[in-house]
């Protein structure tokens, strides 16, 4: 990769995220490798390493089946599309973009085998991998890439997929292994949102439906509310990769039935247990519990243009009556980090501690006295809706209820089927509270970006004018401390604002059968199963 300025920054912010653990997902730094050579390695044409078993001197083998189980079902088949984390985790299996994540955090080379960035940051030059095929067979092509940034930056039609990559000008062809990008504005941290899949020409509207992608796995079918199944892809770029003939990823929207199933081995892995069920597991012998970073920020979310939330004094009066740290104990077991705005602390850089705005404890009488300044001495009904498949989230809500009904509030927790939270709550803003949880992708500005006022990702309805300036500040900053200090401006913000309550970034307690090998825990959201192996 060239030496240039631009490139330069982006090492530096990509060593950041590396050091600092960022996580989408499940996450756990396994070396202190830096991104800077991680992109040398991918600017010579290395193909990334496989399992770390096979460079220790062991052989796993090939063959067999595992069964992974999520929580919710997912929202789009089509990589574009898609918006829940729970959907994400599934289709990495099936797709690749130009570059993709390891488990350390550092960019690797996916359908791209190298890329270079102009000086002024407004031109990315990608070369393409040789031998890379689609599930049905078809090399990849310079075309493919080109209407697959296309479609998702919205030069296709205008409408842009990808809201982070609507800053492309302009895809061009430059030979059969080379596809220029023109941006509109330089950005440090947009070469992050060239993980987006690249998928056949002109099969946009198919993929919604029978996906193709690069990935090491194929589609083979998918049942609604059931299962997700995937094969092993004979033709994976990455030599021998992946092990397994068959990945079923099984839809199981009840911690009862999960925990059932676990015991009874018909389902292999299962990610963020609570504490309780991890406690279960543990006094048996079928599987292997294991503690990891998230990346998810949990909170409960308020809705800020809802009465009675849409008054500040009302939202910081809720503040100071929610007990972190009890949450942390009696649902994660402790193994939580209590956050005050929405950041991860492992992203040190950009992380601003503010927990001692409102405590991490309760303090009922701060709360009860705003609420009387609010017109509330009487406290008020408060329905809060949680998805009912997130059993975190449900326990979560049910200490909450407590710890609200000490300073008068009468709340309520309201399960709604994860379809349901997604169409009413997220997208349709018909909600009050609610406790869910937010991930990051390996950029900060991904936790920020959402709380715009004209954000589509905006659910909480969150409006602030001085937050809109400095974000964009933040986002053209080119120097990375400059950069940092607008993020810790922008939490900040919204703590003065009692925006929402952010809880805690939950450690994640992931089961994996004794029967497999290979499990690898990322800094994002998914659930790699190129490297899972039967012992």
């Amino acid at each position: 990769m060239k030496k240039k300025l631009f490139s330069l920054l982006m090492a530096a912010l990509l060593t950041m995220a590396v050091l600092g653990g960022c996580a989408d997902g499940t996450g756990e730094s396994s070396g202190d490798n830096s991104s800077a050579e991680s992109t040398e390695d991918m600017a010579s044409g290395q193909t990334p390493g496989a399992d770390p078993s096979t460079q220790a001197g062991e052989s796993p083998a090939y063959g067999g089946s595992a069964v992974v189980g999520i929580q919710q079902d997912i929202d789009s088949l089509d990589p574009h599309l898609a918006t829940a984390a729970g959907t994400k985790e599934i289709l990495f299996n099936i797709f690749e973009g130009l570059v993709k994540s390891d488990e350390n955090g550092n960019l690797i080379g996916a359908v791209a085998s190298d890329y270079t960035v102009s000086e002024d940051g407004l031109v990315y030059t990608f070369t393409l991998r040789d031998n890379v095929k689609f599930h049905n067979g078809n090399a990849v092509t310079a075309e493919d890439v080109k209407y697959s940034l296309e479609r998702v930056s919205g030069l296709l039609d205008g409408t842009p997929l990808i809201s982070a990559l609507s800053t492309i000008q302009a895809v061009d062809i430059i030979d059969e292994r080379t596809v220029q990008v023109t941006v509109e504005s330089a950005d440090a941290e947009l070469i992050y949102s060239f993980v987006a899949a690249i998928i056949p020409a002109g099969s946009g509207e198919e993929e919604g439906a029978v996906p193709v992608g690069t990935g090491p796995f194929s589609f083979v079918s998918y049942s609604p509310q059931e299962s997700i199944v995937v094969k092993k892809n004979p033709d994976y770029w990455q030599e021998g990769l992946p092990y397994l003939d068959e990945v079923t990823f099984k839809i199981v929207n009840s911690a009862e039935t999960a925990l059932m199933e676990l015991q009874g081995g018909t389902i292999d892995i299962y990610p963020y247990l609570t504490d309780s069920q991890a406690q279960t597991l543990r006094s048996g012998n079928t599987h292997q519990v294991i503690a990891s970073p998230s990346n998810v920020v949990q909170a409960l979310f308020l809705n800020n243009t809802a009465e009675p939330l849409d008054d500040p004094l009302v939202r910081q009066a809720i503040l100071y009556a929610i007990d972190k740290e009890e949450i942390n104990t009696f649902v994660g077991g402790g193994t939580g980090s209590l956050i005050g705005s929405a950041m991860l602390p492992t992203l040190a850089d950009y992380y601003v501690d503010l927990n001692d705005v409102y405590g991490t404890t309760a303090n009922v009488e701060k709360a009860k006295e705003l609420l009387a300044q609010a017109g509330y001495e009487n406290g008020f009904d408060l329905s809060i809706d949680i998805p009912s498949n997130y059993e975190f989230h449900m326990q979560t809500g049910e200490v909450i209820v407590e710890q609200l009904k000490a300073v008068g509030i009468n709340a309520t927790v309201n399960p709604v089927e994860w379809n349901t939270w997604l169409e009413d709550i997220y997208n349709g803003r018909k909600y009050t509270a609610t406790i869910s949880g937010i991930t990051c992708d390996q950029t900060p500005g991904y936790l920020l970006n959402r709380f715009q006022t004209e954000s589509s990702k905006n659910f909480i309805n969150y409006s602030n004018e001085a937050f809109d300036e400095t974000y964009l500040k933040a986002h053209g900053a080119m120097d990375l401390k400059e950069k940092a200090e607008y993020y810790k401006q922008l939490q900040q913000l919204l703590t003065d604002d009692a925006a929402t309550a952010f809880l805690q970034v939950p450690g994640n307690m992931t089961a994996i059968s004794n029967r497999l090998e290979g499990y690898k825990f990322y800094p994002i959201y998914v659930q790699d199963m190129s490297t899972v192996y039967v012992k």
